[in-house]
């Protein structure tokens, strides 16, 4: 138990790792022994029209225990940062107002930034610069997207992958609608503080090998649970392919099929593959990305499947972790 004094602020879990490494798993058996709730923290979770393909925890996990902002949000309307953070500390509150332990679990690194170390205020963005910033991506694609903002917002570009389309478009539209580039508000403009609460973190970083084993079981799980009927349904609502649900994992290979340009193996093939590569972008980010201040982050380097098949040492070490921050 920590030593914190009787004014302490209250404590919260964080739960973080890449796609595939187990975080649901182990929150839901966390919040089992700990009497916690599970808050999502993962930006693809929060859309409704996605339970299979973002694996979202299924309906009887959920009446295991409480499970908190996933499904929330119609793909239709995009998911921010800020609107997440908001969420979160409210879902906290309310979990800690019924005496249990929020545990927030996800693979967003962004997410668990802004929510221990505060967000940049950025003014309301106008409608027209959405509007020109989503244009200029259908019309001229990421990587044009980028060589536009490296000549009008060279310091935001220089952070930015060509391939991001989704923090391109953002970075487009803060630049146009504001005067200001995304990166000059993130530094000099007036920031939300760090949330109100001592965080500890478990961090998974499995073994490369059982991710892309976990990956491509998961990818033929889903497809036997109805990825591509979720799929379907979701082109159906006609939505703008700029959106950031249309563009989760496994949608536009899907997307793709159903057009009929490529087989359904090669769907597979190269979600899988995108799958990974986005998974060490995930590993890469959280290793340089302190989730809690030095010593209050655990890592394991093992997947978390179940109990039965986790080492029972490590499991005895998150256990004592956790007691001693709590």
């Amino acid at each position: 138990m920590s030593d914190q004094g009787s004014f302490a602020p209250p404590f919260a879990l964080l739960i973080a790792g890449p796609t595939a490494s187990g975080k649901s798993a182990l929150a839901l058996l966390l919040a089992e022994r700990l009497r916690g709730v599970v808050i999502n923290a993962d930006s693809m979770q929060l859309y409704r029209e996605l339970r299979v393909l973002t694996a979202r925890p299924t309906p009887e996990e959920e009446a295991r225990v409480p499970h908190r902002l996933y499904g929330v949000r119609p793909a239709a309307e995009p998911a921010s940062v800020a609107l997440w953070r908001g969420a979160a500390l409210a879902e906290m509150a309310a979990a800690r107002a019924a005496g249990r332990l929020p545990i927030l679990c996800g693979g967003t690194g962004l997410f668990f930034h802004a929510l221990a170390a505060g967000l940049a205020e950025i003014p309301p963005i106008p409608p027209a610069a959405r509007a020109e910033a989503r244009r200029l991506l259908a019309e001229l694609g990421p990587a044009g997207l980028h060589a536009r903002l490296v000549a009008a917002d060279p310091e935001t570009a220089a952070r930015l992958r060509p391939s991001d389309s989704q923090r391109l478009t953002r970075a487009w539209e803060v630049w146009r609608g504001t005067g200001r580039g995304l990166a000059a508000w993130q530094r000099e403009g007036r920031t939300t503080g760090p949330a109100p609460w001592r965080f500890a973190a478990l961090l998974l970083d499995p073994p490369r090998p059982a991710l892309r084993a976990a990956i491509a079981a998961r990818w033929q799980a889903m497809l036997a649970a109805g990825a591509l009927a979720e799929v379907r349904a979701l082109l159906a609502l006609g939505l703008d392919p700029a959106l950031p649900a249309m563009r989760a994992h496994g949608v536009p290979e899907l997307a793709a099929h159903l057009a009929g340009r490529i087989t359904l193996e090669e769907a597979g093939r190269r979600a899988v593959l995108a799958i990974g590569q986005y998974t060490k972008r995930q590993a890469t980010w959280f290793r340089h990305h302190p989730l809690a201040a030095p010593p209050a982050t655990h890592t394991i380097h093992a997947r978390f499947a179940n109990l039965e098949q986790f080492p029972e040492r490590e499991w005895a070490e998150i256990l004592r972790f956790i007691d001693r921050h709590r």
